[in-house]
């Protein structure tokens, strides 16, 4: 996955994946030896953020951008200088983890200034086993209301089809031919497929024509472990 550097905004739905890809998209991309920074911009959702997993993503020498310790568990609107300064003087890449829908993503809005002069990538992870993201019309909707709340302009989708433990082969290539008819309907590439680790060897490629990001899940209940890095 070459293409994904400099910017990269992940957003989407609640649910829909995009904090587990955010942190397995930077694992993948320190592991091709790129230069990775994560900032943790989902102020809204108290759970399942990146910051859960600032440990083994520090082991990794993957920088972190998060809100100041004392407000790490809190869903205030916190931003620091840090952020404003990584979006102007972006690494290799960098990826801004942000928060669910329009109301989340309304951390970009206020951020828009800095991000206008500068070049980007915003990325709408999918999961079309979610509710609101079933179908294309549900789809369509929450792009353009994080089109609207942000000011910014969607340039790739990211196809995250699973049911978390009965996902199956079907689950993703089902989920894979969703994610295409919906980025050519709004006319954005689609960048990567997920596929959880333990299933990308019996994943039949030659049908899905795009990259594959293997995702190790990092953010679990309290009862699983995460998987190993």
């Amino acid at each position: 996955m070459k293409n994904l550097k400099g910017l990269l905004l992940i957003v989407g739905n609640y649910g829909s994946g995009k904090t587990e890809i955010a942190i397995n998209l930077a694992i993948h991309q320190k592991k091709q030896g790129y230069d990775v920074v994560l900032a943790d911009l989902d102020l809204v959702n108290p759970y399942f953020r990146t910051r859960e997993v600032k440990a083994p993503l520090k082991n990794l020498d993957i920088d972190i951008i998060l809100p100041p310790n004392n407000y790490l568990q809190s869903d205030l609107p916190i931003l620091t200088p840090a952020v404003s300064g990584l979006i102007s003087n972006p690494k290799e890449v960098s990826i801004l983890d942000v928060g669910g829908d329009a109301a989340g993503a309304t951390v970009l809005g206020a951020l828009k200034d800095v991000l206008v002069d500068q070049s980007y990538q915003m990325i709408q992870v999918l999961n079309p086993n979610r509710p609101d993201t079933c179908d294309v019309k549900g789809s369509l909707r929450i792009l353009k209301e994080i089109e609207q709340q942000t000011g910014l302009r969607m340039t790739g989708i990211a196809g995250n089809a699973n049911l978390i433990d009965d996902t199956s082969s079907d689950t993703i290539l089902d989920g894979y031919q969703f994610a295409d008819e919906f980025a050519k309907t709004v006319k954005c590439p689609l960048l990567f497929v997920t596929c959880d680790q333990t299933m990308v060897s019996s994943l039949p490629k030659e049908q899905i024509q795009c990259p594959v990001l293997s995702i190790n899940r990092q953010l679990v209940p309290p009862w699983k472990k995460a998987e190993q890095i």
